[in-house]
């Protein structure tokens, strides 16, 4: 019987990857006078956003650039985030259940805070592992082994959930059983070239895995 879930953030537990698309395109627009598409800072997802910002702009004032991206970053928070109701009822459901539950994510804490407080999801989770809390990111599946070691909980009875290769392939290397998810608007992988242990497209998907016992 699984006792944890560990999930990623971004495109997996929210739908902020427009907020962070518009951050980072903010960013380079006023730092480096480029103008970034979408995939392209995708392809620079893995570290936090201060790592992006630190691997990847050219400009020297980074720190300056890194305090913008958190001003963007929380002003149109709201207009571009909005909360999901079936993503929370689903977790406060596992929490009644007595499922311990945990965020693994290359997101920074800092924005990691704002987006949780936005979305009301602050307090429901009993580890968060950032990508502050890793020296090597996501898919090296340091975090989920931290975040597995704090929660006191096997592999063999914990779930790893999320959208991108790198969730999966993190999770593969934690030898723990692996969802791969597409259930939001936005999410980062289209198709999975290491394929996860289950595929889910929506909330319900989950609810019956999670009723009928197919993890058992």
């Amino acid at each position: 019987m699984m006792k944890a879930i560990i999930f990623d953030f971004d495109g997996t537990l929210a739908n902020t990857l427009p907020i962070c698309y518009y951050a980072f395109q903010k960013v380079f627009i006023e730092f480096d006078k480029k103008d970034l598409t979408t995939k392209k800072i995708q392809e620079m997802f893995g570290p936090s956003e201060t790592g992006i910002i630190k691997n990847n702009l050219l400009n020297p004032n980074k720190e300056a650039a890194i305090e913008y991206f958190y001003t963007k970053y929380s002003e149109l928070h709201t207009s571009l985030v909005k909360a999901n109701s079936e993503i929370l009822e689903l977790l406060n459901s596992l929490k009644e259940a007595e499922i311990k539950l945990g965020i693994f994510t290359g997101k920074a804490r800092r924005s990691l805070d704002i987006s949780l407080k936005a979305l009301d999801m602050d307090g429901l989770f009993d580890v968060i592992i950032t990508g502050d809390d890793v020296v090597k990111p996501k898919p090296d599946p340091e975090g989920l082994l931290k975040a597995l070691s704090l929660l006191e909980v096997e592999n063999s009875v914990a779930i790893y959930i999320g959208d991108s290769d790198a969730d999966i392939l993190a999770g593969v290397q934690a030898n723990v059983y692996t969802i791969g998810v597409q259930w939001l608007p936005e999410y980062q992988t289209p198709v999975f070239s290491k394929q996860p242990d289950l595929l889910i497209n929506s909330i319900k998907e989950f609810k019956i895995f999670y009723k009928v016992g197919a993890y058992e």
